[in-house]
């Protein structure tokens, strides 16, 4: 019978091409996929991934799509090096989107005592603590009565979806916006200022400046090095010492905290205002970047504008072609399936044993 058996050793660049060969893999199964479906598969392939890129306009809003993304997968990338699987991030960037829309609208009126920069200051500030204290409820119960972190921060993002929807249906509805589910839309002085004429946002700057502050908190920190160790060797990092319990909230909260300013950009950014829906999954889609980018800061981006090409492509594709819109998630999740795949057989090998 075949039996799958640990590699005697496994290179660490092979582990580091896998993404790249699990791509390589999507895209093969996507021809497959075109012609299944009746399309041309070259004319297919070009709209999916080659039209998102075609103009500086198109750049741009793969860059807008690819902040949110990066901003979770770095929070996540944290938490799944200290082994603990934080599968929530969407609710936390509802969370912070909420907190960070309610802020915006109690300062959205003549006669304010703050406007402008202060305002989207303090906006995103409400986002970090929103999306903080709602990934601090699964910390609380994995930490007070050992609740399955996995389960709890699942089923807390459609608790939030629920807090968002009562929202926009109660105390920050439109009263003008005729019985339509929403907030009024923002001021101008309330959004985030612009970068080369374009939607993508000042946001973009920050995710870069949050990416390179992850790396070296990371690489270069010993709080870094406390979680990585905790991850991978929990009975050493006991026996030196090192507190399960703080890791379990530094992870989190950093997480949760990442994953509600993703939520506060976008409130603040392309959307201008609380709908019922602020993000289409980013926080889902964050989980399939993190691992591309092999729970790394840096790598995090080049997985982030993979998922965000996914996103535009899949757009077009259901523009364009008429396919469905359901091609996105199709495309992500035969990219997850290539990876484990990738990862399974870099590190383990079939052997026929009798």
């Amino acid at each position: 019978m075949l039996k799958l058996e640990l590699r005697p050793a496994s290179s660490r660049w092979m582990a580091y091409f896998s993404p790249l060969l699990a791509l390589l893999l999507t895209v093969f199964f996507g021809v497959l996929l075109f012609l299944i479906l009746g399309k041309n598969p070259l004319t297919g392939l070009q709209v999916f991934l080659l039209e998102p890129l075609r103009s500086q306009t198109a750049i741009t809003e793969l860059l807008l799509k690819t902040t949110p993304l990066v901003l979770c997968a770095l929070g996540l990338s944290v938490c799944y090096r200290a082994n603990v699987w934080n599968i929530g991030a969407e609710g936390q960037l509802i969370a912070g989107g909420l907190a960070a829309g309610a802020t915006v609208l109690a300062f959205d009126h003549p006669g304010a005592a703050l406007s402008g920069a202060a305002v989207l200051v303090l906006a995103t500030i409400a986002g970090v603590a929103g999306g903080a204290c709602w990934a601090s409820i699964t910390a609380w119960l994995r930490d007070r009565f050992h609740a399955n972190e996995i389960l709890v921060s699942l089923m807390l993002t459609y608790i939030a979806q629920l807090l968002l929807m009562y929202a926009v249906n109660g105390p920050l509805k439109d009263p003008d916006g005729m019985n339509f589910p929403q907030s009024k839309v923002f001021s101008s002085e309330f959004l985030l200022p612009h970068l080369f004429h374009s939607r993508l946002h000042i946001g973009f700057v920050v995710m870069l400046i949050a990416a390179a502050g992850m790396t070296v908190f990371i690489y270069r920190s010993f709080a870094g090095y406390r979680l990585t160790v905790g991850g991978l060797a929990p009975l050493a990092a006991r026996y030196a010492g090192f507190s399960s319990r703080k890791a379990l909230w530094l992870s989190l909260l950093i997480s949760g905290g990442l994953a509600g300013m993703a939520g506060a950009f976008e409130v603040t950014g392309p959307i201008g205002q609380v709908l019922p829906s602020i993000s289409p999954g980013y926080g889902f889609a964050a989980i399939i970047v993190a691992f591309i980018g092999r729970l790394n800061p840096v790598g995090a981006i080049f997985g982030g504008m993979v998922l965000s090409l996914f996103y535009l492509g899949g757009e077009m594709a259901q523009s364009r072609l008429g396919l469905p819109s359901a091609m996105t998630g199709l495309f992500q999740g035969m990219l997850l399936f290539m990876l484990l795949a990738c990862d399974t057989l870099i590190h383990y090998r079939l052997r026929w044993k009798q």
